[in-house]
């Protein structure tokens, strides 16, 4: 099995961070939802947690809710924050901040942003191509061998 790598960034006093949210669903057999970017954006193509950017005055929890709304017509429920992650894209650094939330049985939901979605063992992760800022979620989810 292909092992993550974790990336460490180093930010200077100018830098700009974006913060945006991801939830990393997962159900009673460890697998995990993942969902493919549209080809005209950036990223196009890659796989991601589901999320999106945090807007002013929402705290993450609040935006990830929103956004998993908006994104796959689904309601959340209980969610618990995994460590944030800082990662430098060519356009620019994010703060991801992901949520982990479990599933005894798989929830119907509808792409509105995606072109498509699976669900993955994290074992297979490799078999996809992850947005890189993703890539560390994986790592920490495989290290602490976290299920349901």
């Amino acid at each position: 099995m292909k092992k993550p790598v974790s990336m460490e960034v180093s930010l200077d006093a100018n830098s700009v961070i974006t913060s945006v949210v991801c939830l990393v669903l997962q159900d009673c057999t460890g697998a995990v939802l993942a969902t493919q970017r549209p080809a005209h954006k950036r990223l196009g193509l890659m796989w991601e947690f589901p999320g999106g950017k945090i807007e002013a005055g929402e705290n993450p929890e609040s935006a990830l809710i929103r956004e998993i709304v908006e994104e796959l017509c689904l309601e959340l429920e209980v969610m618990r924050p995994l460590p944030p992650i800082i990662h430098c894209y060519d356009f620019g650094y994010i703060r991801l901040h992901p949520f982990l939330s479990n599933c005894e049985k798989r929830p119907q939901f509808k792409l509105t942003e995606h072109i498509a979605a699976c669900w993955i063992s994290l074992e297979n992760w490799a078999s996809l191509h992850w947005a890189p800022a993703d890539i560390p979620i994986i790592a920490y989810m495989l290290e602490k061998e976290i299920q349901l």
